[in-house]
């Protein structure tokens, strides 16, 4: 198993998809001990522990990379890869609880990663929410409330990948290298590319499986 310093696992999406590519994978094992003594047999059940959370998540990875799912942040697949020097803080959740978003760019892509604020290391329980805090609404939510907190206004007739955009001009602190892999949610060209610095770049919006520290 891959040794990593993580930020953030998404539990939730990762029961979810072990569920359906390996649902045995995570229920506990109990195999028989068996001691002979002349005519008497005694036997005791041995129950094994669950694979923790760490090594269910290795195994959902190397799922998705095994069947050519993951692609890259320039490239993506249904879910993607990446190491990249990020920004990232809390945002304040639509509809209950608080959201974590990270920022980051190639030299071709725009990239934020959203999810519940719950799923950082060491967070407290999370808390009910009418949506899933990875959804697109509610990050979209999330994001609408932090740039209205700093006095910026996003036109509602602008596309979803706006408010992407403008999180990865406005997040602030320093960044960190951190690994990730991600669930696509929302892709597509940039629609300030007056403000970009090339006209050909594309905008990715994200829900991480994990974030963890890079060397």
């Amino acid at each position: 198993m891959t040794v990593r310093y993580y930020l953030y696992i998404s539990d939730a999406k990762v029961d979810m998809l072990l569920s359906q590519i390996d649902p045995a994978f995570g229920r506990r094992s109990t195999t028989e001990a068996g001691l002979s003594v002349k005519l008497f047999s005694i036997k005791r059940s041995v129950e094994a522990p669950a694979p923790d959370r760490a090594a269910k998540l290795e195994r959902v990875l190397r799922h998705l990379e095994e069947s050519g799912q993951t692609g890259s942040v320039d490239e993506p697949g249904p879910y993607f890869r990446g190491t990249l020097p990020m920004q990232w803080g809390s945002l304040p959740g639509g509809n209950g609880g608080p959201l974590v978003y990270f920022g980051g760019r190639t030299d071709r892509t725009v990239l934020g990663l959203g999810g519940a604020g719950s799923h950082v290391i060491g967070a407290s329980a999370p808390q009910a929410q009418e949506f899933a805090p990875s959804s697109v609404p509610t990050l979209l939510t999330g994001l609408a409330t932090a740039f209205a907190a700093d006095g910026v206004e996003i036109p509602a007739e602008q596309p979803s990948l706006a408010w992407v955009h403008t999180a990865g001009r406005l997040l602030r602190g320093p960044r960190q290298p951190v690994e990730f892999v991600a669930r696509r949610l929302l892709a597509g060209p940039s629609p300030y590319p007056e403000l970009d610095p090339r006209p050909d770049m594309r905008l990715l919006l994200g829900s991480p499986l994990y974030v963890a520290l890079a060397d």
